[in-house]
């Protein structure tokens, strides 16, 4: 798929198949965020890949709004640094990942925790390392959106030159 297309297409994923993805297409997805740019290429993430059931089932129970990680076909647990640009550089890496998946048909979403120290704990995350989020993947039970998404104008939010000036 080409990136443009894939952005223009992406939608968060919510409800998988019950079935497992390519062990290929996971290297990818994790290679894709590993890959990403980061500031002064300090790379402040860790990726923890999680496919086992009773684990998807844990991460499920400690998202304040991803209950359904319990049926994805793996997970993605993204861990950062307490300092510098780690968010922003892990939010770009998960966005390499969200487009890579997309891209080979694998669906996912960007999911929030309750509280970190449970997960930290049964994934034994150091302390000094944050949680930024986790990522459920699986192929999607339903096709979605067909690329149609509802955005504002985009006159409404892109400017030429200072705010307000229209761009086209």
């Amino acid at each position: 798929m080409e990136v443009f297309e894939a952005v223009r297409t992406v939608l968060a994923v919510r409800e998988y198949q019950d079935k497992p993805v390519p062990a290929d297409t996971v290297q990818r997805i994790i290679e894709a965020a590993q890959l990403t740019a980061s500031s002064q290429n300090k790379q402040p993430w860790h990726f923890i890949v999680v496919d086992d059931r009773d684990t998807l089932r844990e991460l499920g129970s400690q998202a304040r709004s991803g209950p359904y990680i319990a049926q994805a076909a793996f997970a993605v647990v993204v861990v950062i640094d307490k300092s510098g640009p780690a968010v922003s550089d892990g939010s770009r890496a998960i966005q390499s990942m969200v487009l890579t998946g997309w891209s080979e048909g694998v669906g996912s979403n960007w999911v929030g925790l309750r509280s970190q120290d449970a997960v930290k704990s049964h994934l034994a995350i150091p302390d000094e390392l944050d949680i930024l989020a986790i990522i459920p993947f699986g192929y999607p039970t339903r096709q979605l959106g067909l690329g149609k998404k509802k955005r504002k104008a985009l006159g409404d939010v892109a400017f030429h030159s200072k705010f307000g000036e229209p761009l086209a």
